[in-house]
Formats: C-alpha cells, structure tokens, sequence
C-alpha cells in the first residue's frame, strides 16, 4: 500500500474519486492509500475462499464479496477492501451502495508489504465493527491461517491452523481441510519450516 496524498481528504471527496479511479484507494483518517496489485498466489487464494464460501452459504441469507467493494467502519473513519468478506446483514444484502457495513468475516492474504499493517493498524480498526465476528490473516506462500475470534466474553482470541489441519470459521459455520484454501497454489513452503 502506498500513500497517494499527504493531506486531509474528506470521505465524500474520497467516494467521488473512487468511483472514476481506473485503481482501488483504502481511506483511513483522511489519508488515501493506494492499493498494489496482487500477485497470482493472492488471488488463487482469495477466489477459492470465495467459491468455498459461496457453496456452502448458496442457502443462506449471506452474501460474499471479493476485494472490489469497501467495507466501511464509521466508528474507525475508515474504508478498506479486504480480499474477502462475508455479511449476512439484510441492510447489507439489500443494499446497492459499494460498500459494506456490517461484516461478520473479513479475510486479508498477506503479502509482505502490508502484513504488518493488516495485523496491527487495519485490525484494531476492524475491531470497531459492532458486526464483525471473526478477522483471519492468511499467508500465501506456506500453509498458514491465522483466525482472530471474538470470543463470547468480547475478547479477541487468535487460533492458528497449519498444514493438515481442518480450518473453522464459526461466523458462516464452515470447515475445510486447509488444502482446499490453497488448492492450485503455486511455489507453497513446508508451514513447519
């Protein structure tokens, strides 16, 4: 993510822009990033989610989006694009604006220009989302998904699956085998490496 101004942008200059940018911005606090394309293991990665998740939630009151629509935190003054995101909020559903409000999943793939970003900053603002339930942070180049639950008593708790594990993300109840979120990935290194 790169800096593409260095002054206060209000949120309406920022949605008037985005919807004639030929790139994606992230808005946070006045600041506008722009977004770096994603490379190939990124986007295997994120369109298998997607068509898991799209399979096992087709009867479900959910919708699931892919990294072109926002997600909007009011609370935080911020609007990512996270690489995944589900919702299941009928003002969501419903809606025709192009964004999000109310995510009850957020996935980002790390890439190691953000990671450090997406753990920290970008998370503490997706905890102000009254809707969110789980955040998970997933490593395209090893076997490796980290999962950030809240938990019933409003704490976030970090479970980490590896290799050979069955991953589980309580928000939409669905379980894979770990495999099926990195089927066709090319170049993976051994997570016990």
């Amino acid at each position: 993510m790169t800096i593409s101004k260095n002054f206060y942008i209000s949120k309406e200059d920022y949605l008037e822009g985005e919807r004639v940018s030929p790139i994606k911005h992230e808005y946070r606090r006045g600041q506008v990033y722009a977004m770096v394309g994603a490379k190939k293991p990124h986007i295997i990665i994120a369109g298998n989610l997607v068509t898991l998740f799209n399979n096992h939630l087709e009867h479900a009151p959910c919708i699931v989006l892919s990294s072109d629509i926002k997600v909007r935190l009011e609370s935080a003054d911020c609007y990512y694009y996270p690489d995944v995101a589900v919702t299941c909020d009928e003002r969501d559903t419903n809606s025709t604006d192009d964004f999000i409000l109310y995510p009850i999943l957020v996935i980002e793939v790390l890439s190691p220009s953000t990671a450090a970003f997406d753990r920290g900053e970008k998370f503490a603002d997706y905890q102000t989302s009254p809707s969110l339930r789980e955040y998970v942070l997933i490593h395209q180049s090893q076997m490796s998904v980290e999962c950030f639950r809240l938990s019933d008593s409003g704490n976030w708790v970090s479970q980490i699956y590896r290799q050979g594990d069955e991953v589980y993300f309580a928000s939409i109840d669905f379980r894979c085998d770990i495999a099926s979120i990195y089927r066709k990935v090319p170049g993976l290194q051994n997570a016990d490496a």
